[in-house]
């Protein structure tokens, strides 16, 4: 029915894809007030097999819904409510701008792709920032601790036992930032002025801030993750992020282009992540690049031409290898140290035995990943991600030499005295790029990501690649049960 059904009407009532992202927000809205909007549901994760520990916090699994689909923080409790652990607003730029003229989406049906040249189109940090407060309240009240500012700071500081940003337990919510277009490319000063702006107005009500510093669309992004300047971006922001008013900390991540793919372009990005301090790193974005167009329909390959960053499956194998490279470069500075990580390591020989343990035990029911697949069973997923030195889940991970070939790279990972703590902590990857399905998402995890994030996939989803009954609803994204996800979608 979904396929087949609403998908095309979707598309006969909004040509336009841009209109029906923006009417799929206001639809998810409305439902929610009446107590009609889609949600998780059945079966949960009795035994607990997808928890994943992410910055200290035990998630309900390690999956995530990638920035771009709530761009202004309007619906986050709504995306929450529907399964993921994750939930990434934005990008949000410190003042308000239109972006770029429109049409600026465009859908490729036939590769269940899709190109878009927002620019950045964002209500800016100020309003969005209102918007986020304005939620924590409303939960302050609810739960009756009141409706002023000690109720809604009581809640910031962790006194609801719940994340202070997703205000659910178990899930952390996102908030991505990102500079001015109308900001001179090369004032290096600005630019990070813009990112500590919306931090400073944004953080006190995330769980995480990401800085978007890979955004396809914009001019001057792509300087922005030179070694240099981005260290001096992350630098800024963490300090803002730690200065603001709240007991519960506020993590910090970068989100980088899936076109910086060298070894060198990675070990630099790497060593701005040390040096700064910054906890993680999101793997991934739109690309420049586009797949082969061979067998497109002339509207669709003139639609392939269209300028802009291009998203869908076929960026799944340049994503996971990009993992892996992050995962190996990051734990660089780890070697030949006490490696103090946020979760408990296990050796590698009893890791292994239990992934083994665990694939043994789900064979019977695991099949391709392709569309034809009725379920695509997700299987106990690691709890942690080693260093090569100290065993990766990966087994491309774990193969990888001590060394790195990047010429520079003992320079570049010589981190600055006020940047060394006692002991250094492992850095976490979030990913996001093409994943379509639960064995997709299992193998990102096992090259080294902590969370698997999707967009694209949710909402030019084939239902072939699950059962009727596991679909609770047309605008579905993920279906989290023991073992098991399933991914849907609506053209929202």
């Amino acid at each position: 029915v979904h396929w087949w059904l609403t998908v095309p009407l979707v598309r006969v009532v909004w040509p336009d894809a841009e209109d029906a992202h923006e009417n799929g927000v206001r639809i998810l809205k409305e439902l929610y007030r009446f107590g009609l909007h889609p949600r998780e549901r059945g079966r949960l994760n009795d035994a607990k097999d997808l928890e994943t520990e992410v910055f200290g916090y035990t998630l309900v699994n390690p999956l995530g819904i990638s920035s771009g689909l709530d761009k202004h923080g309007e619906i986050p409790t709504q995306l929450l409510a529907l399964g993921p652990a994750i939930v990434e607003v934005g990008g949000i730029t410190p003042i308000k701008q239109s972006g770029n003229s429109k049409p600026r989406v465009f859908r490729i049906v036939s590769q269940r792709g899709m190109i878009n040249r927002y620019g950045l189109n964002s209500h800016g940090a100020t309003l969005v920032a209102a918007r986020l407060r304005q939620r924590v309240r409303e939960f302050a009240y609810k739960q009756g601790y009141g409706l002023d500012e000690d109720a809604e700071q009581f809640v910031l500081d962790g006194g609801a036992g719940v994340p202070p940003g997703s205000l659910v337990k178990g899930k952390l919510l996102s908030v991505q930032v990102a500079k001015n277009e109308s900001t001179p490319q090369g004032d290096i000063e600005a630019i990070r002025r813009d990112y500590v702006n919306a931090t400073s107005l944004l953080a006190k009500y995330a769980d995480v801030i990401v800085v978007n510093v890979s955004c396809p669309n914009e001019p001057g992004y792509r300087n922005l993750q030179q070694i240099e300047p981005l260290t001096k971006i992350l630098t800024s922001v963490v300090a803002a992020a730690a200065s603001v008013d709240r007991k519960v900390k506020v993590r910090t991540m970068v989100k980088v282009s899936p076109d910086e793919g060298s070894e060198e372009q990675i070990a630099s990005i790497c060593a701005a992540v040390w040096r700064s301090g910054v906890d993680g790193v999101v793997v991934g974005n739109s690309t420049f690049s586009r797949p082969d167009g061979t067998g497109l329909s002339k509207v669709e390959a003139d639609v392939m031409e269209e300028r802009g960053g291009y998203s869908g499956p076929q960026l799944f194998h340049r994503t996971v290898s990009l993992v892996k490279k992050y995962r190996r470069i990051l734990d660089y500075p780890l070697h030949d140290q006490k490696v103090s990580h946020q979760t408990e390591q296990q050796p590698r020989e009893a890791k292994d035995t239990q992934i083994k343990a665990s694939v043994k035990r789900e064979e019977k029911n695991l099949k391709g990943a392709s569309n034809e697949s009725t379920k695509q069973p997700l299987l106990r997923t690691p709890k942690t991600h080693s260093s090569p030195t100290t065993g990766g889940i990966g087994s491309d991970v774990a193969s990888a030499p001590a060394s790195i070939p990047a010429p520079d790279l003992e320079q570049s990972f010589t981190l600055q005295e006020s940047a060394q703590p006692a002991t250094l902590t492992s850095k976490t990857i979030f990913c996001t790029g093409g994943i379509t399905n639960g064995q997709q998402a299992l193998e990102v995890l096992n090259a080294g990501a902590s969370v698997a994030q999707i967009y694209t996939g949710m909402i030019l989803s084939n239902t072939k690649a699950l059962s009727a009954n596991d679909c609770y609803d047309s605008s579905c994204v993920w279906w989290c049960g023991e073992n098991n996800f399933y991914e849907a979608g609506d053209e929202a």
